[in-house]
């Protein structure tokens, strides 16, 4: 007599084996266990390195633009390759995520709209000395002088406040502080005007409007608007001193994607993480390990 067992297709002859051998799916308690075991390491990690959290969002542009996906994805080894603990999504992180971080990089399209139990677990997270990092108009919502008690600026989601793309032309505030090393002093980018700031934010470049059609209808043309600060403070009742390192461009793929400007923002992490600046840029991998050669 034939084994009817063949005739099963794949999955259901896996099926049959686990219930014919008596074992059954694992339970949340079963489960438990797991939790006290060391996950792998990704290849190559640099597992003392700092630990980074990437807050990203969905795509909200055209081609070229407001990609938060593919950024999540292509810093994530990239900072890994520069020694860095990665971790990230397109959601806001867990608490157990927030205590594991030194530094949170957000890119995600009006970041400031955040239910009140993720603002308060954000604010806790300052409150102990955590970094925060925003590109673009991820410091952007509903009440900018909220956002300003975290990142030292926010903008009010819904204003005609944009140049839109246009060439900026920089002037460096601090010209020399060793994050813009290299910095390009023009970009083609997308620059902002109207903005609330807390008072004792740190400018390292400003732009000087350009005269668009977005800067004229909003009133902005001319005017001269720090897009690059850093900001060190200590929230009332917090613990520690938190940093901000803030980049209001970001809008193309392109400026993301510039070796230099990736050297500046890695700066940046790295100096809202409080290490030193060069922690990222200058890492130096160990050399691969070596396998043994047949003789």
């Amino acid at each position: 007599m034939h084994s009817f067992k063949k005739f099963l297709p794949l999955a259901g002859a896996a099926a049959f084996a686990l219930i014919a051998s008596g074992a059954s799916a694992q339970t949340a308690a079963d489960y438990s266990k797991y939790s006290q075991w060391p996950a792998p390491h990704a290849q190559g990690q640099n597992v003392n390195g700092m630990h980074i959290f990437l807050f990203a969002g969905l795509k909200s542009h055209g081609p070229g633009a407001h990609d938060y996906p593919f950024w999540l994805d292509t810093w994530s080894k990239l900072l890994t390759e520069h020694g860095a603990v990665v971790d990230g999504a397109l959601s806001f992180p867990s608490q157990a995520q927030l205590d594991k971080a030194d530094v949170v990089v957000i890119y995600k399209g009006d970041a400031g709209y955040m239910t009140p139990e993720q603002r308060a677990m954000l604010q806790n997270y300052v409150k102990r000395g955590g970094g925060l990092v925003t590109l673009h108009d991820s410091l952007c919502g509903p009440d900018p002088a909220d956002m300003a008690t975290l990142v030292g600026a926010g903008k009010k989601h819904g204003e005609t406040n944009y140049t839109w793309t246009a060439t900026l032309d920089y002037n460096a505030v601090d010209k020399d502080n060793p994050i813009i090393k290299g910095m390009p002093m023009e970009v083609y980018d997308e620059a902002f005007y109207n903005m609330t700031f807390a008072p004792d934010i740190h400018p390292i470049l400003t732009v000087t409007m350009p005269d668009t059609p977005s800067a004229r209808r909003g009133g902005g043309v001319g005017k001269t608007v720090p897009q690059m600060w850093t900001w060190e403070h200590t929230v009332p009742g917090g613990t520690a001193p938190a940093r901000a390192f803030v980049w209001m461009q970001g809008h193309m793929v392109d400026s993301l994607e510039d070796p230099a400007i990736r050297q500046v923002l890695m700066r940046g992490i790295a100096w809202a993480a409080k290490k030193p600046e060069n922690t990222l840029t200058d890492y130096v991998p160990p050399p691969p390990r070596r396998t043994a050669q047949r003789p």
